[in-house]
């Protein structure tokens, strides 16, 4: 009887080494003792900590004062998930993408909207971004509920109740789309190069995203490859030379590559995912743009790693610095991650782009994990102990920008500063960037691509522990938002322990213990 009874289903890509096992190691490890070593790391000394807060108070002083300029902060705060219209929009948004005929669509509308008080969203001092968004709602659910007719509401009820019901989807989706808009920087990437001259005439740089979800046929991830094609000659185009660091780059989603993109077929994934992964590397070469593989789900992590490591060795690829991955600071294994990227920067004689971020699928990955009965979560379970994560793997990369070129994406003013006073004053363009703030995000896609990511959005910056919703929140005060996260941990009862409100997969039901999984995605 062997130890490892389903190694036959999945060999080995290659022999694991000593960094390799170490993030293996990492994947479901204790939250407290994933934590320990990142508290200390993520530790400052006490001149710099209030350097750090002096930065912070002027940074979120400014946004506060600036905050009006822009309708997406208004809008997060106003459909906070707390409240029951807020609710009502995501399911709206994620629900409309899947729901094929149009009766379907009515039905759900009539069904998630006509109680939501969306009169109560309306006038004040609320900007104009946010009672244009919200009459297209009003007017919906005032078709569809039981509501007294007066005034404007009244006029804009009769004049549209005869058109019927879609008028009533064409109004959702208007709202929607008014909100993509601010998250989209177009529809194609013409549309998106050309809107982003503005910004990049007063310094700023931009990274280009295709919008998508993963491909569930070929036929999907020959149309992704294909976009993705266009979207290089264009950004390559339009970077004209300006190269890596202070040109234009792209972000590909592996899983839009491949229909199946899991670990249990690693020969299809590195026998067909990676000749086209390299096929675009080898174009994005060609121009010396910059070409991210973005980060996914966990259970996906290691294989990506793989095929990372592929690219890196590649004899075509060499001497080209533009090759990067994206790394989860909310993820236990990130660190041992981060390790083994130096040492294969080092291995393959490059420098590797790392762009770190805090993580986008913090309920999946928790839910997930608990319906499948694993041992415990890849993620942490409070937001602060991945704010305390993120410092500390920032300093990593700081460590080792002679063969990593460390990109922050952050909107937290207090990461951003921490970053700021850790990297030191000598700067010069090509020694570390920061995203979102610098080079801006850039999604690009249609209405239809957008409402998946529009959701993740307003479920990221809509939670009321985001950075994005305290900052428009006046009941949180500068001082909470200027709080030094590793300071904050230290203080608690029980630094780094897990959030006593999250079961573990195990400890689920109340009255049994839950059956236990096999998590076919850990070496």
């Amino acid at each position: 009887m062997t130890d490892k009874p389903f190694a036959q289903f999945a060999p080995a890509v290659r022999q694991p080494t000593p960094l390799r096992q170490a993030i293996t190691a990492a994947y479901r490890r204790d939250e407290a003792e994933a934590l320990e070593p990142l508290i200390a790391a993520a530790t400052v000394p006490d001149a710099m900590r209030d350097a750090i807060a002096d930065t912070t108070r002027k940074l979120v002083t400014a946004l506060r004062a600036n905050r009006k300029g822009s309708g997406v902060e208004g809008l997060v705060q106003e459909y906070a998930l707390s409240s029951q219209e807020g609710v009502a929009l995501m399911c709206l948004a994620e629900a409309l993408l899947r729901i094929p005929d149009t009766a379907t669509r009515d039905a759900l509308i009539r069904d998630k909207i006509a109680d939501g008080d969306w009169g109560a969203h309306l006038g004040g001092e609320k900007s104009l971004f946010v009672n244009a968004a919200t009459w297209g709602l009003v007017v919906t659910g005032k078709l569809v509920g039981s509501v007294d007719d007066r005034g404007l509401g009244a006029a804009l009820t009769r004049l549209v109740a005869r058109a019927g019901e879609p008028v009533i989807r064409r109004g959702v989706d208007l709202a929607m789309r008014m909100m993509g808009e601010h998250f989209v920087t177009g529809e194609t990437i013409q549309q998106a190069l050309k809107r982003a001259k503005e910004m990049e005439a007063k310094g700023f740089a931009y990274s280009y995203d295709m919008l998508g979800e993963a491909a569930t046929t070929a036929a999907d991830a020959r149309r992704y490859f294909a976009d993705y094609e266009r979207a290089i000659h264009a950004i390559g185009k339009a970077s004209a030379g300006r190269g890596i660091y202070a040109g234009p780059g792209i972000s590909i989603k592996l899983s839009a590559l491949h229909p199946r993109y899991v670990r249990a077929q690693a020969d299809r994934v590195m026998g067909e995912l990676l000749p086209a992964v390299k096929q675009l590397a080898l174009l994005s070469k060609r121009y010396d743009i910059g070409f991210n593989i973005d980060a996914e789900e966990a259970d996906r992590l290691e294989l990506s790693l793989d095929l990372l490591e592929s690219l890196a060795g590649d004899p075509d690829l060499a001497g080209w610095n533009g090759l990067g991955f994206v790394v989860q600071g909310y993820g236990k294994r990130c660190p041992f991650v981060i390790d083994w990227i130096i040492d294969l920067a080092r291995r393959s004689d490059r420098r590797i782009m790392v762009r770190l971020v805090k993580g986008a699928y913090w309920d999946a990955e928790i839910k997930r994990a608990q319906v499948d009965g694993l041992p415990d979560f890849p993620v942490y379970t409070r937001k602060v102990h991945t704010d305390v994560a993120y410092i500390a793997c920032a300093r990593k990369l700081l460590a080792a920008r002679d063969v990593v070129f460390p990109q922050f994406a952050t909107h937290n003013a207090q990461t951003l500063s921490s970053i700021y006073h850790l990297a030191g004053p000598d700067f010069s363009v090509g020694d570390y960037e920061f995203q979102c703030p610098c080079r801006i995000y850039a999604p690009v896609g249609t209405h239809e691509t957008l409402l998946a990511y529009l959701v993740r959005r307003l479920l990221e910056n809509g939670a009321n522990s985001s950075f994005v919703n305290r900052i428009a929140d006046p009941a949180v005060s500068i001082d909470d938002l200027i709080a030094d996260p590793a300071e904050v941990v230290k203080a608690m009862l029980h630094p780094g322990a897990r959030h006593d409100q999250i079961a573990l997969p195990a400890d689920l039901y109340p009255d049994r213990r839950n059956s236990d999984g096999l998590d076919l995605s850990d070496e």
